[in-house]
């Protein structure tokens, strides 16, 4: 929390003068303490970088020529590592100032000519202040608002997970495939280059891509025989009771193209939606492979784990109908070249 109050809003900022006359930072010393300021003055340069490398500082008040470096130089090694502070530059006649253009590349927020009376400069450090005080004003908010945001988000997925909980309690199958399935979608993402960000949609979206069964009744989702055409019809209304589920969690809006579509194929003949080629969702592609593949090779009831080369071959003859040509081709080079990593997710759930 700043010091002072309301009525001098200036007291207990701080600024950093940084001037190769030592005159310059007497004069300023007094001015700046009498006006309520916390003032540090540094004369060389390369120790005013350390110095706000290593100590908070609002506002610097910063000559343009000085040696060994100009003022420009000084704040183009500052903004490598803080680009925060607020910058006002001091130039003894306005022609000596950097261009516009470095200013700009280098944000520095004004410059002020010297002069022995700093009527001006005081209006611009106090309008700097002004800045610096709704900028921090806005930045709590936006972390108190964050926080809020993250409890809310911590909160809907524990619901969530809950729900995929459950799920799992009525089908054993269930339990581990999700986590799997999330954990092999991530493993494509990361084979095809996909940032942080995406990545994290495919590791959401693959743990709750099965979240619909939830709204299946046991006596189909834990049948052992084969299912009547009605049975298959209700296991097919899952993705579409899962985005249902999420759709009212801004949180999960950017996973249910995979919870809603992870059963669309390629050629159009998928559910629930009859999407084709590269109208189904990109992660919702990633998905389906990732899931087709940890179906094939799981232990069911009603038969073994598939051969890993049946499970490739099956994948080969599948593309361009079942899934998506070009990425069936990058899990199949992962199969084939990188197939420690899928043995190591495996060994993880056994």
């Amino acid at each position: 929390m700043r010091k002072g109050n309301m009525a001098n809003p200036s007291n207990g900022y701080k600024i950093i003068v940084v001037d190769d006359e030592e005159g310059i930072i007497d004069s300023l010393s007094i001015f700046l303490k009498r006006s309520g300021y916390e003032f540090t003055g540094v004369t060389d340069p390369m120790e005013a970088i350390e110095k706000v490398k290593n100590e908070h500082f609002d506002l610097m008040l910063l000559d343009f020529i000085m040696t060994p470096i100009h003022g420009d130089q000084v704040v183009e090694e500052i903004r490598k590592f803080n680009k925060e502070l607020y910058i006002l530059l001091l130039t003894g006649h306005k022609d000596l100032a950097p261009p516009l253009e470095t200013i700009r590349r280098l944000d520095i927020q004004g410059y002020c000519e010297k002069s022995d009376k700093f009527d001006q400069l005081l209006l611009l450090i106090e309008s700097g202040i002004k800045a610096i005080s709704q900028m921090n004003t806005i930045k709590e908010i936006n972390d108190e608002l964050k926080d809020t945001y993250d409890k809310l988000e911590r909160a809907y997925m524990e619901s969530i997970q809950t729900l995929r909980y459950t799920v799992e309690a009525k089908d054993t199958y269930t339990r581990g495939h999700s986590d799997r399935v999330s954990e092999f979608s991530v493993l494509i993402g990361k084979h095809l280059g996909l940032p942080d960000e995406d990545l994290k949609v495919l590791q959401i979206g693959g743990l709750f891509h099965d979240i619909g069964k939830i709204g299946v009744p046991d006596s189909i989702l834990l049948k052992e025989g084969k299912l009547t055409d009605d049975e298959y019809s209700e296991i097919k209304n899952h993705p579409t009771i899962g985005a249902h589920i999420l759709s009212n969690a801004t949180i999960f809006q950017n996973i249910i193209p995979i919870v809603k579509h992870h059963h669309e194929k390629y050629d159009g003949n998928g559910y629930p939606a009859k999407l084709k080629g590269e109208d189904i969702p990109y992660f919702a592609r990633i998905a389906a492979i990732a899931d087709t593949f940890d179906a094939m090779t799981s232990k069911r009831t009603y038969r073994d784990a598939l051969p890993l080369e049946v499970v490739a071959s099956e994948i080969e003859r599948c593309k361009g109908t079942q899934f998506d040509p070009k990425l069936a081709d990058v899990f199949l080079d992962i199969l084939n070249n990188s197939y420690d990593e899928i043995k190591e997710i495996q060994d993880r759930y056994k």
